[in-house]
């Protein structure tokens, strides 16, 4: 069987870091969790502490952003199978990662992806958004498609060849990385149609509309730092595809991992 790393990066989230473990904890495969700390000055280490096992390993120390601390992270993992869990999202059933791991067992696969659910920060029933992924096709970018990141997981063997996050890309790196991986070098990824992630509200780069035309100013970047030409309307499509995500409403299907 693949074995499977994941990576969560940390900084002062005390308030939903216990979530994310249990998550972890939860899953019917066994799972390398590397935890990827900032400096936490709240309780975050400590619950960290209580869910501490031979595969949970934790670094704490200074870093240069969330995408740094994922890189060190990248640098530790040990499984064949890397994902990335931020530390206020969480898996909605045991059995996610073992889905993904399956997935892996065609040898051609290189990546897989799924759906996510943006839920409530307070009620994690409540779902805000639903991010439907569908199949994939790599001139689907063109149109500005992307799947979400978090649901996002990759064979240890396309980082140690196509490298890891450029961390000049703030918080297009994400974004970057899946166009170099997909488009640019054309890895075969798989998707799968189930909700793999739950991510609670309040991302970085829509917080704002000064931070929405900083962020398309970084996916133009990193169509640029690949090499690749976009289509004119590529980056204009890219955050008007989201806009239907918010007409579909209605009562979670999980209420977490104890389902």
């Amino acid at each position: 069987m693949n074995e499977i790393s994941i990576i969560t990066a940390t900084y002062n989230a005390a308030a939903t870091i216990r979530d994310c473990l249990e998550c972890i904890k939860e899953q019917t495969v066994a799972v390398e969790h590397i935890l990827v700390d900032g400096m936490s000055e709240d309780s975050t280490l400590s619950i960290i502490q209580e869910y501490n096992t031979p595969m949970t390993h934790v670094l704490s120390e200074p870093d240069n952003g969330i995408y740094d601390a994922m890189n060190k992270g990248l640098k530790l993992a040990g499984g064949e199978i890397i994902g990335i869990l931020n530390a206020d999202d969480f898996y909605p059933a045991k059995d996610t990662l073992n889905k993904v791991v399956k997935a892996f067992d065609n040898p051609q696969i290189d990546a897989c992806y799924g759906d996510l659910l943006y839920v409530d920060g307070t009620n994690t029933d409540k779902i805000v958004r639903n991010w439907h992924s569908g199949s994939f096709n790599p001139g689907k970018f063109y149109w500005g498609w992307m799947p979400p990141h978090p649901t996002f997981f990759v064979r240890r063997s396309v980082y140690d060849r196509y490298g890891l996050f450029n961390t000049e890309l703030g918080s297009a790196a994400d974004y970057e990385i899946m166009l170099r991986f997909l488009v640019k070098h054309e890895i075969q990824a798989a998707y799968i149609p189930e909700v793999l992630v739950k991510m609670r509200t309040g991302g970085v780069s829509n917080a704002s509309v000064k931070n929405r035309l900083t962020a398309n100013k970084m996916d133009r970047k990193a169509w640029k730092v690949n090499g690749l030409k976009p289509y004119p309307w590529t980056l204009s499509m890219k955050p008007l595809r989201k806009v239907g995500q918010w007409i579909w409403k209605g009562k979670a299907l999980e209420t977490g991992c104890g389902d």
